[in-house]
């Protein structure tokens, strides 16, 4: 687990994906104009951050 957390591209799909989290959970419990924007938000960086965490670095084997 901690070598997966010195790869950037995991640290950086981690904080997305808990970002659209929070986007979303505000977007379910505050009922305000802007609730389908977070939503639509938090769908594209949950997306974004699931792509980021997929995404294997490849070590040089030199």
């Amino acid at each position: 687990m901690y070598k997966r957390l010195s790869e950037l591209n995991f640290v950086v799909g981690l904080f997305f994906t808990i970002v659209s989290v929070i986007l979303f959970f505000d977007s379910f419990f505050n009922n305000a104009s802007t609730g389908k924007l977070t939503l639509y938000t938090g769908l594209v960086f949950l997306t974004f951050g699931l792509f980021m965490i997929a995404i294997k670095t490849r070590k040089n084997s030199d």
